[in-house]
């Protein structure tokens, strides 16, 4: 996928299709959050048409064409999605303005992008700013004057709640040493029945999206199922019971955090991806087993973001190590 002057009807057709498997999951998120996710997604998308159009013309390329292609908003969606509701609006500018700079058009734009754009973009905000990076709101649905209030920091006379902001599961967990991981889900409002309160629900949306895609042939099954396998693979061999010391089981870190949307909506990038099947499969197993990594002996609650930049550095070997067939003379 080489950068055009004319949008590539093939890459329009897989960006509208992503965008639409990305609905089951928004809609359980919307339910959710309400007006906080609603505004991250109109921030994100007005950010990178922004952006977008400003690159494109600074670099003297035709605007349209390429706008339409839909990879900037699938960016932009994947940030919105990622980023915490009601966050501030810089925060999404920032992030989103990243993405299409730092991921995407400083290696040229479209298809000459070793990173994935959304990923480095939300990597760069969560290193520069972890305290708002990590404010995840414990609210349900609250009012748009309220949303407003507390995303642009604008007195719209509506008053604020108390408390904004709770620990995630995954957060709660990694901390945890004083209770069971059953007095954790009887006890913590933030816990559901198998993973986050909500968030399992969201990833189960996510999975009926990947599997929209699948269906479509949009993406192939090798990096998704990689990455849940290598993920299950360590929750299984670190899985220590249910105690004050634990872990949390495979079917935990499936349904917690931004698993599922990883694994269908992420490490399925073509750009940065592996071009093999194998590659692909082992890209996906080391995404799994870094977040496995990261979430329950590092310093950051998910690492999704990081486990995919650092197996981004990783692509060029994977291709060489299971090259594709050669062409037949």
């Amino acid at each position: 996928m080489l950068p055009r002057e004319a949008a590539d009807p093939r890459l329009q057709h897989a960006m509208k299709r992503v965008l639409l498997a990305t609905i089951p999951g928004l809609a359980v998120l919307l339910w959710l959050y309400g007006w906080g996710l609603a505004i991250n997604l109109l921030l994100a998308a007005s950010t990178a048409v922004a952006v977008e159009a400003l690159i494109l013309r600074l670099r003297r390329r035709a605007v349209m064409p390429a706008l339409s292609d839909g990879s900037a908003l699938v960016s932009a969606a994947l940030l919105a999605i990622a980023l915490p509701a009601f966050c501030p609006w810089w925060l999404t500018v920032s992030a989103t303005a990243c993405a299409l700079l730092f991921g995407k058009h400083l290696y040229g734009g479209v298809g000459q992008n070793p990173f994935n754009p959304a990923m480095l973009g939300y990597a760069l905000v969560l290193v520069c700013f972890p305290h708002a990076m990590t404010q995840w709101p414990g609210l349900a649905s609250v009012s748009l004057p309220v949303a407003m209030q507390q995303v642009f920091g604008i007195d719209f006379g509506a008053p604020l709640a108390d408390a904004w902001s709770q620990a995630t599961v995954l957060d709660s967990l990694r901390i945890n040493n004083s209770l069971t991981v059953d007095e954790l889900f009887a006890s913590n409002p933030a816990f559901g029945h198998w993973g986050g309160k909500g968030s399992e629900w969201a990833n189960l949306g996510f999975l009926a999206g990947g599997a929209f895609l699948l269906q479509q042939r949009i993406i192939t099954w090798h990096a998704p199922v990689g990455l849940l396998a290598g993920l299950f693979v360590m929750g299984l061999l670190f899985w220590n019971g249910t105690g004050s010391d634990s872990n949390g089981s495979p079917l935990f870190h499936w349904l917690s955090g931004a698993t599922v949307l990883g694994a269908f909506f992420i490490v399925t990038e073509p750009v940065s991806g592996p071009r093999t099947a194998k590659a692909r499969l082992c890209f996906g197993a080391g995404v799994g087993i870094l977040t496995y990594v990261i979430r329950t002996w590092g310093g950051y609650p998910d690492g999704l973001a990081f486990a995919v930049l650092l197996m981004n550095l990783g692509v060029p070997a994977l291709d060489r190590l299971f090259p594709a067939p050669a062409s037949a003379p």
